[in-house]
């Protein structure tokens, strides 16, 4: 469990916290190129890192993402006009670039050299990988993007998708990285009948109590669950964590997908869902199955970003399916998982907890987030912004013997391995 103070350092993102700093050393998912589809459209409010943002494409097709309040009298600029390379507040008239120079003051005389003091603040964005992308950090950090796998193969390979989930993100993105979790909340009392993709023979919901092996890497951590099959073997599912938040899990067949979690404040999240296929674009059936609500993402409320499985309907609980079908009696992965996640409260009480050895990959991402952002406190930048090409790594699963398995623990020893 965490101290009430490491829960508080781990927990809130705002402006000068140092885990919000942290997050602001790395470029963040922010928006779809959807919700901006095109020169002078509707601008968009967006929440990051407890900040209240404007963002617009103006005339030119350039991005601005601007902090919301107009520096007049703090008018939101959501209700500007977005025109002729600009953004005007509708209230004087005051108008703002995508640097967030103020480029007209129609409301004082012509003579008048004001506009040239007013500037709001501006974050820089880059539109790639079917995503806008912002940091909001300091300029002379400015890290690369991450070059992870899913970023690189060609648009018709590649599924990307948004929702909202209301908890702390550390929440979320600890449900990802507990694999123990899919033996129980996931499973089927008729495997056959289950609707989600085959898992090697249903090993995992026959072995409920895997080991884990967590290896630290320059990007974050990859952990492998251990399970025992049949034949002296094991079964290993390998997950990647990428710092500060994505995830890669392991399929036995592409698309491979992970998502990843972006803090809108302390008491609500973003999550990105990415599913691609390294060699090929993805096929009807692969973008059925996508889209099916089963898997990631949810069914949303049309024209939001809010999933119609919420707190509100609980979740579409059904008692009888609960009973006679599946464990939960919930419909799609991501309906059991916000629903349990968000059934903590917006920010879990870390001091109750009991944590045992199938939480080894939880635990790992809290020091390695924690250390971070104290290393932050005292000066030490995080290297992993300015390692993109570490992040273009693969989530998988395998066999190993049992004999395999202990000639790799001798060769590489505990510096490489930590057996929980």
């Amino acid at each position: 469990m965490l101290s009430p103070e490491e829960n508080e350092l781990l927990t809130r993102v705002g402006p000068g916290t140092p885990m919000g700093e942290l997050f602001r050393r790395f470029w963040l998912p922010a928006l779809l190129p959807s919700e901006l589809p095109a020169p002078d459209c509707p601008p968009v409010q967006i929440r990051l890192l407890g900040e209240d943002l404007v963002a617009f494409r103006d005339s030119s097709g350039r991005l601005g993402l601007l902090e919301e309040r107009c520096a007049h009298r703090c008018a939101s600029l959501y209700y500007g006009r977005n025109e002729e390379d600009g953004l005007r507040c509708v209230y004087h008239g005051w108008k703002y670039d995508v640097e967030g120079r103020c480029v007209d003051l129609p409301s004082e005389p012509a003579e008048s050299t004001y506009k040239e003091r007013v500037r709001l603040r501006a974050y820089p964005t880059r539109e790639s990988a079917g995503l806008i992308w912002a940091y909001l950090g300091p300029p002379e950090q400015t890290p690369e993007l991450p070059r992870c796998e899913w970023t690189l193969v060609p648009d018709s390979h590649r599924h990307l998708s948004k929702w909202i989930q209301d908890s702390n993100w550390a929440q979320a993105l600890e449900g990802e990285i507990d694999t123990s979790h899919l033996s129980f909340m996931h499973s089927w009392l008729d495997p056959s009948a289950s609707p989600y993709p085959p898992q090697r023979g249903g090993l995992p919901w026959k072995d409920k109590a895997p080991r884990l092996t967590v290896k630290e890497t320059d990007y974050g951590f990859a952990y492998g669950s251990r399970r025992s099959a049949d034949d002296g073997q094991y079964y290993w599912r390998v997950t990647q964590f990428l710092l500060p938040t994505y995830s890669l899990t392991s399929n036995p067949q592409p698309p491979e997908g992970g998502r990843c979690w972006v803090p809108i404040d302390d008491e609500h999240t973003w999550t990105f869902a990415y599913r691609y296929h390294p060699e090929r674009p993805l096929s009807e059936d692969d973008l059925a199955k996508i889209d099916s609500g089963f898997l990631f993402p949810p069914k949303l409320v049309p024209g939001t970003f809010r999933p119609a499985a919420n707190k509100e309907n609980d979740y579409l609980l059904d008692r009888e399916m609960q009973r006679t079908k599946n464990f939960t009696g919930i419909r799609g992965l991501n309906n059991e998982d916000r629903a349990i996640q968000e059934s903590m409260g917006p920010i879990v009480d870390r001091t109750r907890e009991h944590l045992v050895g199938t939480d080894a990959a939880v635990i790992a991402a809290r020091r390695l987030l924690l250390q971070l952002a104290r290393d932050l406190e005292q000066g030490i930048e995080p290297a992993a912004p300015h390692r993109g090409e570490s992040y273009r790594v693969r989530a998988f699963d395998a066999f190993s013997s049992h004999a395999e398995f202990d000639a790799l623990l001798e060769e590489q020893g505990t510096k490489m391995l930590a057996r929980v």
